[in-house]
């Protein structure tokens, strides 16, 4: 966990470096003796064509945001049994709150505010640059799963008879970050559909690379399982839940390197459509401990795929618009294999105030 903390804020202080560039968009006519190597470099890769991208005219930012969340998780053991588990899809609600490249935000959730329900969360803080950009993220699920889908034993019944069915047995936590770079970044600009800091003037796209991390935290009462089904099978037959999903807590360490394509569609002015996805070379590393026996613990490469999509009005001032982020991520052994998959769809409307020097010259 130190070690996560140090590479985090070394990644903060690079990005900051990297976004500091970005305060002059204009090319300055010299660079001075007295700028370092390091800033020169940032600088160039911080330009822009402005033909294409317009810079963004503030200093803050304020919005508020509901989001819609689903998450769906798999449990399959090597003999076939599965668990498939969802909660019902939730709304929650938040402000944020921007300076230039720099977006916190909070949410709540709606649903199960005020309840015995633990309560869902989520922190977000996001870097952009032209060039690069950063997210760190801190989810926390409730504990109001239901079953989806189920296979265990020769029951054919069970499945319908459990469907639906409240199980508060798991939760499930998720941190990490995404770095990425994007290749066509001086007439092509993610963040002009993804954090509304710039504005697309001309459709464009761009290749994408970058590396991340994810920590996954998985609780699973396997007994409150075991109990629920003796309680739905029926009285001829007594199904034995696989050794493989009889664990009590699993540990998930991330480690990505992804590689996509996006593209930012003008249709209109002040109009914005962007469509991006990316596929993950992923190497996990797994520690949990076994009911049976001792714990598993299973290293491998898996494919992870980050897909996101985008539909922006901003005109400098005001903005508003809509976006879905869908991430699906694998984890597979001989003897058990869990597929996680979350995805939210957000509605937002903002308003840029603070105009910066530059333009209130330009005025």
């Amino acid at each position: 966990m130190k070690k996560m903390r140090r590479l985090l804020l070394t990644l903060c202080i690079l990005a900051s470096l990297g976004l500091r560039a970005q305060e002059n968009t204009t090319p300055a006519d010299s660079v001075g003796d007295s700028q370092g190597w390091l800033e020169k470099l940032v600088k160039g890769f911080s330009k822009v064509d402005e033909n294409y991208v317009e810079p963004q005219h503030y200093n803050f930012s304020a919005m508020v945001q509901l989001t819609h969340t689903y998450d769906i998780y798999q449990l399959k053991s090597s003999t076939g049994q599965r668990l498939t588990l969802a909660p019902s899809p939730t709304m929650k609600v938040g402000p944020n709150f921007g300076w230039r490249w720099v977006f916190a935000g909070y949410t709540i959730d709606l649903k199960n505010l005020g309840t015995r329900i633990t309560s869902k969360q989520e922190w977000d803080l996001s870097l952009y640059s032209a060039t690069i950009g950063l997210d760190l993220f801190y989810r926390r699920t409730g504990n109001d799963y239901k079953i989806r889908d189920v296979r265990i034993g020769d029951d054919k019944n069970l499945k319908a008879r459990l469907e639906g069915v409240s199980f508060d047995g798991l939760s499930v936590g998720i941190t990490g970050f995404n770095l990425y770079y994007i290749f066509n970044h001086r007439r092509f600009s993610y963040p002009a559909a993804f954090s509304q800091s710039t504005c697309q003037k001309i459709s464009c796209g761009s290749w994408l690379a970058g590396i991340g991390y994810t920590h996954n935290s998985l609780e699973f009462d396997h007994e409150k399982l075991e109990r629920l089904v003796e309680q739905y099978s029926s009285s001829t037959t007594t199904e034995q839940l696989d050794s493989g999903l009889m664990f009590n807590s699993v540990k998930y360490d991330d480690f990505s390197v992804t590689g996509g394509y996006a593209y930012n569609w003008v249709f209109a002015k002040n109009w914005l459509a962007c469509a991006s996805a990316s596929l993950g070379l992923a190497y996990k590393r797994s520690v949990g401990d076994a009911e049976q026996k001792r714990g598993f613990r299973f290293n491998n490469f898996n494919l992870d795929g980050i897909g996101r999509f985008a539909l922006v009005y901003n005109n400098m001032r005001w903005y508003a618009g809509a976006s879905v982020v869908f991430h699906g991520y694998t984890y597979r052994k001989s003897r058990f294999s869990a597929n996680n998959a979350f995805g939210s769809l957000n509605l937002y409307v903002g308003y840029n105030f603070g105009l910066r020097s530059e333009y209130k010259k330009k005025k």
